[in-house]
This record gives C-alpha cells, sequence and structure tokens, in this order.
C-alpha cells in the first residue's frame, strides 16, 4: 500500500506539533492491546504529557505510518520527528536509561529495592523454578500496580535483587514500584497462592454518593471533574465541577499528591476509569461518584436532565 500525500502531511503534522508522539492502539489512559499498554506505560513513567493517536480510531493513519517509517507494527514511538521503535525496543531503552537520555530527564533509580518474602512462600517458589533451566524469576510490576511473577531469559539491564536468598529479577519500572514490598504464601476459603503487598501503590479508589458528594461540595474541600463528552454535558450541566479538557488534565495533574478529587460521568464507570489514571500517578485521594450525574438528577437535583 503507498503512502497518499495527504496521510503522508496529517502524519507530518502530528510530527511537527508535538515532540513525543506514540502511534498505538487506544489512547496513553485506556491502551487496547499490551504492547500499546507497555510502551504507554514506560512513558507514563517519565512523562507528564505527550501525544498518543489511537490508530484504531483512524484507519488512514493505522496503515499510513507503517508506510511511512517502514515499520510493519503498532505501536510506534516518535521523538524529534524521528522513529525510535515499538515496544521491545522502548522497554529496552527504558531499561539501560537510554529512554531518559532522549527525553531529557533524570536517569532511572537502578538500586534494587528491599523485600520481604517469608519462608513459605520462598518454598513454593523455589518448588515452582524446579524445571525452570536456565530462566530467570522476574517480578514485574505493571502502571496499575497489578503484580505478576514471569519466567524468562535474563537481560544485561536487568535489576537484582535477594531475599531470603531468592534472586528476583526486575525492569527499571517494576523495581520502582515494588520498594517495601512483602511476599508471602496464603490460604483463603478460595484456595492458596502467593499474596504481595505492595506499599508504593497509592490508595485505591473511594467511592461517594450523591449526598456526600452535594456535602463536600458545599464544605468546598473537593475539586470535582466531570468527565462526560462535551455534548453530553450540554444536555445536562453540571455546575460546580471542571470539564475533563487537556488544560484541565494539565492543572490537576499539577496539584498535590493528596488533593480531594472526585469523578463524574453519567452513571459511573467512566469517571472511575479517570480516576484510576490519576491513581496510577500517584494520587491518594481520589473519589468516583457513584450513579454519576444520572442519580444526583434523580436524588438531588430533578432540574437537570436525564437523558
Amino acid at each position: 500500500m503507498s503512502l497518499s500525500p495527504a496521510t503522508r502531511a496529517r502524519i507530518e503534522s502530528l510530527l511537527a506539533d508535538h515532540h513525543v508522539v506514540l502511534f498505538m492502539k487506544g489512547t496513553r489512559h485506556a491502551p487496547q492491546c499490551g504492547f500499546s499498554a507497555a510502551a504507554a506505560d514506560r512513558l507514563n513513567a517519565l512523562l507528564e504529557d505527550y501525544h498518543s493517536v489511537d490508530v484504531l480510531a483512524d484507519e488512514e493513519i493505522r496503515a499510513g505510518i507503517k508506510e511511512f517509517g517502514q515499520w510493519p507494527t503498532i505501536p510506534q514511538l516518535y521523538i524529534g520527528g524521528e522513529l525510535v521503535g515499538g515496544a521491545d525496543i522502548v522497554q529496552s531503552m527504558f531499561d539501560s536509561g537510554e529512554l531518559h537520555r532522549v527525553l531529557g530527564v533524570a536517569a532511572p533509580d537502578r538500586t534494587p529495592p528491599q523485600l520481604t518474602i517469608s519462608d513459605a512462600a520462598v518454598e513454593k517458589v523455589r518448588a515452582a523454578l524446579a524445571d525452570a533451566g536456565d530462566a530467570k524469576l522476574f517480578l514485574v510490576v505493571d502502571g496499575r500496580f497489578q503484580p505478576q511473577f514471569q519466567l524468562r531469559e535474563p537481560g544485561e539491564n536487568d535489576i537484582v535483587a535477594v531475599a531470603n536468598g531468592l534472586e528476583i529479577r526486575f525492569d527499571a519500572a517494576s523495581a520502582q514500584r515494588a520498594r517495601g514490598a512483602s511476599i508471602d504464601w496464603t490460604r483463603t476459603p478460595h484456595g492458596e497462592g502467593l499474596a504481595i503487598f505492595l506499599p508504593q501503590a497509592p490508595q485505591a479508589i473511594r467511592s461517594l454518593d450523591v449526598h456526600q458528594l452535594k456535602e463536600r461540595m458545599q464544605a468546598g474541600d473537593i475539586t470535582v471533574v466531570d468527565v462526560r463528552p462535551e455534548q453530553d454535558r450540554a444536555i445536562a450541566p453540571f455546575a460546580g465541577a471542571e470539564p475533563f479538557t487537556p488544560e484541565t488534565h494539565a492543572r490537576l495533574t499539577a496539584l498535590p499528591k493528596d488533593a480531594a478529587l472526585a469523578f463524574i460521568c453519567h452513571h459511573g464507570n467512566s469517571s472511575r476509569n479517570a480516576a484510576e489514571h490519576f491513581r496510577e500517578h500517584g494520587f491518594t485521594n481520589l473519589w468516583n461518584v457513584e450513579g454519576g450525574i444520572d442519580a444526583w438528577s434523580v436524588e438531588i437535583d430533578p432540574s437537570i436532565p436525564r437523558y
């Protein structure tokens, strides 16, 4: 497939307007494939602001970007108008510190994390490693602080920690998220397994009903963010809430990490996803308005139209 002049011009305009551009499936806040999520996770750890392009929403760009850079897969990272590569290259550059250097941010802290592992957990893990061959044990902690043990080949940029005689390897991002982790073997009514506690993980998102929201808004101790699309906000305006625009996002992410933020949408689902994004950025005082603007209309202010 040849690249049309119009599509080339669109891509060149995107690269001229933004220093860092990630062509991906989904968006940086809601990736739609594992490879795109891995690349966005590394960039999110380094940059508060960069541009992502959802190729799933634009077939012309999806096909055109592969021709533009002669790179056959998605995601693709461009910095300063130059193609850097896909998910594996982004991961490798992050772990080596090269991505930090290219983006002009501080080099990664490669100090091995301090871990606590119980005897029972060590015993179970060693039994599982009996047939691992040359593969090494890695603990991967993603941007949502979901931990997962993996067996894979070691690399020169691995960060290695030893706890209770057990060697565990990390990539640079996971090592930061795993600091202070404790690992135990637990038994529950649902079965047995490893339990991993990550003290670096931000607090979970808490629920707020519309009556509590009204009280908090009257007290003036919380910022309310309306994540609905512009057309929905026009149908049922919600006074006292800020629209979730790029400008609002930039201002909110600069607030102290303990700032109280409440997110509201139509029924309370999209708002939880938005709150999750801020949790990943270290915010610790996050609230989701259960039932959304629909519940507000029913229980607080019937003058707001339901739709």
